[in-house]
């Protein structure tokens, strides 16, 4: 999709730095993060939001929790917990138009989380 930021990334236009990749999922470090670990974790099909994903995309979400679990190992944040979220919307706080997931962990969460 043309204008997209993560779309972008995944093509390699845009530099990031990349911690995980395959060849349906596409991870990176947040560039403004809220949290000591924080890695955005997307589809490198574009998917504007989960309002979007469809029956078919169930093999690319369950990717992406994969990827989840394992980079919270890696990143030693498995043990003391940490945090998956998805904002859908600008109410949410979506401000890319791309689905991604936020990986948040190394420090206590509150809730409610907003």
């Amino acid at each position: 999709m043309s204008n997209c930021l993560f779309c972008d990334i995944v093509d390699g236009k845009i530099k990031a730095k990349l911690v995980y990749q395959d060849e349906a999922v596409v991870a990176f470090t947040d560039i403004a993060p809220k949290a000591p670990v924080h890695v955005l974790i997307i589809p490198r099909k574009h998917i504007v939001s989960v309002l979007d994903i469809d029956a078919n995309d169930g093999a690319v979400i369950g990717q992406i929790f994969h990827v989840a679990g394992r980079l919270a190992r890696e990143l030693g944040i498995a043990e003391s917990g940490f945090r998956v979220v998805v904002n859908s919307g600008a109410d949410a706080g979506q401000s890319v138009l791309h689905l991604h997931y936020h990986l948040l962990g190394g420090r206590q969460m509150t809730w409610p989380p907003g």
